[in-house]
């Protein structure tokens, strides 16, 4: 398939018409909404973390509603098998015969919520299709949709019932994003829009699969200048440094950031510069996006934990570390 390849006008225009499709239901969440896109763009995945009741769920339907493409929704439960999402092989009665029967994994778009209910053998079927765009069922290896993009939440605040995400397969995310609660006006918006029983909004597709194929080749033609490759590494190994660091008896992290954070800092700065129709990637850009990247990556001490730091703080503190190239 020939697939034309986009500039960077035209990455902008998409972002914007997406970002206002996806507003007619979901409001505030501009920044959320952007990471979005870019995790698209690179092809990764994002953990989404949230209290109860922000639209969650809501914003990752819009986001399928938009783009026109096949959207299921797993929602994850501790009694959960992994056939319940990759598929399992059906007896056939009449020729004796088995069949794969695909999963809700065989979709565009998945929602993986409450994602952190499900356990450890359920997780790791998830993370194979993942990793590797693929899942086994019988034997059989089975290609995944493309594109494919797996939009996990979790809420932070409930223990019981919950099997806590192990570092692999966080770090198989590219973003972990916090959502908080909306502003005053926005709020207010949204009785306006969703208090009526008959007038719900209604999200209409204004993209595509092809499109953000077409869009993803333009990736390459962002500029990474080799002073911004020594930040994106500087900092990661500031994060190292960090977690063999200890002051005053302390030590703050437990472990630092892998080298698919690097990986994950470069892909996503050039997809953030797309969007905004820049031609290279700039220091502030690195900065804007780097606690998306990093939070997850990063392994908290007890003591750190203890005293109520927080890995956004480790990841302010590694940033004004390290030197900014001019």
């Amino acid at each position: 398939m020939n697939i034309e390849v986009a500039t960077k006008p035209e990455a902008r225009a998409w972002g914007a018409k997406l970002s206002a499709e996806i507003g007619k239901a979901v409001l505030g969440q501009q920044a959320i909404v952007e990471r979005m896109q870019i995790a698209l763009l690179v092809g990764g995945h994002v953990l989404l973390e949230g209290m109860p009741g922000l639209a969650k769920t809501l914003l990752v339907k819009s986001l399928g509603a938009a783009l026109g493409l096949d959207f299921e929704r797993i929602q994850f439960t501790p009694d959960m098998l992994p056939s319940d999402v990759v598929g399992t092989m059906v007896y056939s009665p009449t020729d004796g015969s088995f069949s794969p029967h695909h999963g809700p994994i065989f979709a565009n778009l998945v929602l993986a919520d409450e994602i952190n209910r499900s356990p450890a053998k359920v997780q790791s079927a998830l993370l194979e299709a993942m990793q590797e765009g693929q899942v086994t069922i019988g034997g059989v290896t089975h290609r995944l949709p493309t594109p494919f993009f797996v939009m996990a939440t979790q809420n932070p605040v409930e223990q019981e019932g919950t099997y806590p995400l192990p570092e692999a397969q966080t770090d198989r995310f590219l973003f972990k994003l916090l959502l908080d609660y909306p502003a005053h006006d926005d709020e207010l918006e949204v009785l306006r829009r969703w208090g009526s029983a008959t007038r719900a909004p209604e999200v209409l597709p204004v993209s595509s699969g092809r499109e953000i194929l077409a869009l993803r080749p333009a990736l390459d033609d962002i500029h990474v200048a080799p002073e911004i490759e020594a930040y994106i590494l500087a900092i990661v190994r500031e994060t190292r440094r960090r977690a063999v660091e200890v002051v005053d008896g302390v030590r703050m992290l437990s472990f630092g950031a892998s080298p698919r954070a690097s990986l994950a800092l470069y892909q996503a700065s050039r997809g953030l510069a797309l969007l905004r129709g820049q031609g290279h990637v700039s220091p502030a850009l690195l900065q804007e996006i780097a606690p998306d990247i990093l939070r997850h990556r990063i392994g908290l001490s007890y003591e750190a934990e203890a005293t109520g730091f927080t890995a956004d703080a480790v990841v302010a503190a590694t940033l004004a570390a390290v030197a900014v190239p001019s």
